[in-house]
C-alpha cells in the first residue's frame, strides 16, 4: 500500500484503498458450490521404484470465474459490502481452504486476474515444488504466501500491466514466455521472492491509465466526426459562426493530444494527464455544438409541381392517327393497280 501511494502508481486525483471482508465457508453455500464445482483431477506419473500414478485436484480458474461472476450480488449481501456509486471496484476472492492437499488454480497458479475480478486460493500445505529449477535446483513455491502473487494480479486487472515473462512476438504473432526478465524485482514468475515493484511495473501501470484515456478520447471525436457526417457535413450542420468555434476546438484538440503523446514519449506523466484532462473540455464542447445543432434541424417536404399539358405531342399524335385512318379508308383507291383499268 506504502509503494503504490509513495512509488508513483497513482496519478492526479487518484486514491487506492483496500477494504477486508470475510465470510465463513461452512455459512457461505454459495463458497461450497463454486469450490466443488470448480475441482478437476489430473494424473501424473512418477518414478519411485517404478512408475507411479498419482491423482492430483486443481481448480478451473474459468468455471470458478464464472460462478463466481454469476453470484457476485450473493457475496455482496453476504459479506455487506456496501454499494460504491463513483469509484471502481476490483473485487479479489481469496479462498482460504481447511483442505490437507494442494489445490492451485489451473494445476499452477495461486492467483489468477481476471478483467473484473481477482481469484486466489490456499490451502494447510505450506509449500511445494514446481516443474521449474534454477541452477540445478528445484525452485519452491510458498503456497500460503498470497502476497506476491496477489500483488501481480492486482497490477494486471487494475492497470493491465503484464507479467514480466511474457513478452509479443511479431512473427509468432502471439506472446512468448522467456524468464530472463523476471528473476529480480518483480511480483510475477516463480523465480523471485520479492514483491516490491521497479520502475518498469511503475511506469508501465502510469502509462496504461493514460493510454486508456486516451483511446477514450480519440473514439469520442471520431463519434463527433461521424455524427456530423450523418447531418450531411459541417457545411450543412453547423452555422457560420458555430463552424468557426467549432474549427477552433477541432485545432485545439488535436495539439493537446500531440502534446500529451510528447510527454508521454518523455515519462512526463503529470504533463500528459494535464493535457488529456484539458482536452476533455474540448470534446465537450465539440459534443455541444453537434448536438445544439442537430436539435435545430427542421425536417420538409418539397412538392413538386404538375407538368404542363403536353399539348404538342398530343397534337402530333391526333394528327399521325389521323392520318393513318385516311390512308387506311381510302387504300383502294391509293393502291390499286393501274393495269386492272384497261
Amino acid at each position: 500500500m506504502d509503494e503504490v501511494n509513495d512509488g508513483g502508481l497513482l496519478l492526479g486525483g487518484q486514491s487506492l484503498s483496500f477494504n477486508h471482508y470475510s465470510i465463513n465457508f461452512e455459512d457461505c453455500s454459495i463458497c461450497s458450490f463454486a469450490i466443488s464445482r470448480s475441482i478437476n483431477s489430473y494424473t501424473s506419473r512418477f518414478l519411485f521404484d517404478n512408475y507411479t500414478l498419482i491423482v492430483s485436484e486443481y481448480l478451473d480458474s474459468k468455471r470458478l470465474h464464472q460462478i463466481l461472476s454469476d453470484s457476485a450480488e450473493e457475496f455482496r449481501r453476504a459479506a455487506g459490502l456496501p454499494e460504491e456509486d463513483f469509484s471502481k471496484v476490483l473485487p479479489v476472492y481469496v479462498f482460504d481452504l481447511d483442505h490437507n492437499m494442494l489445490l492451485l488454480l489451473d494445476r499452477y497458479h495461486e492467483s489468477i486476474a481476471f478483467r473484473d475480478m481477482v481469484i486466489a486460493v490456499r490451502t494447510k500445505i505450506a509449500q511445494t515444488v514446481n516443474d521449474y529449477s534454477c541452477n540445478g535446483r528445484h525452485v519452491f513455491t510458498r503456497t500460503r504466501e498470497l502476497e506476491r502473487p496477489l500483488v501481480g494480479s492486482i497490477l494486471q486487472s487494475m492497470w493491465g500491466v503484464s507479467p514480466t515473462h511474457l513478452s509479443w512476438s511479431l512473427r509468432h504473432n502471439s506472446t512468448l514466455v522467456d524468464y530472463t526478465w523476471s528473476i529480480g524485482q518483480t511480483p510475477f514468475g516463480p523465480f523471485s521472492e520479492i514483491s516490491s515493484l521497479s520502475f518498469v511495473q511503475k511506469d508501465a501501470a502510469r502509462r496504461n491509465v493514460l493510454l486508456t484515456s486516451l483511446n477514450y478520447s480519440i473514439t469520442s471525436a471520431i463519434d463527433v466526426l461521424d455524427s456530423i457526417a450523418a447531418h450531411g457535413g459541417d457545411r450543412n450542420l453547423l452555422k457560420q459562426s458555430q463552424h468557426v468555434q467549432f474549427t477552433q476546438r477541432w485545432n485545439l484538440f488535436r495539439y493537446k493530444l500531440d502534446k500529451a503523446v510528447s510527454a508521454l514519449s518523455h515519462f512526463d506523466f503529470k504533463m500528459a494527464l494535464f493535457y488529456l484532462r484539458s482536452s476533455d473540455h474540448d470534446l465537450y464542447a465539440m459534443h455541444s455544438f453537434v448536438y445544439h445543432a442537430s436539435q435545430e434541424i427542421e425536417a420538409s417536404l418539397v412538392c413538386f409541381k404538375d407538368p404542363a399539358f403536353p399539348w404538342a405531342s398530343v397534337s402530333l399524335s391526333a394528327f399521325g392517327l389521323l392520318a393513318l385512318f385516311y390512308v387506311y379508308g381510302k387504300r383502294d383507291r391509293l393502291f390499286r393497280n393501274k393495269r386492272k383499268q384497261f
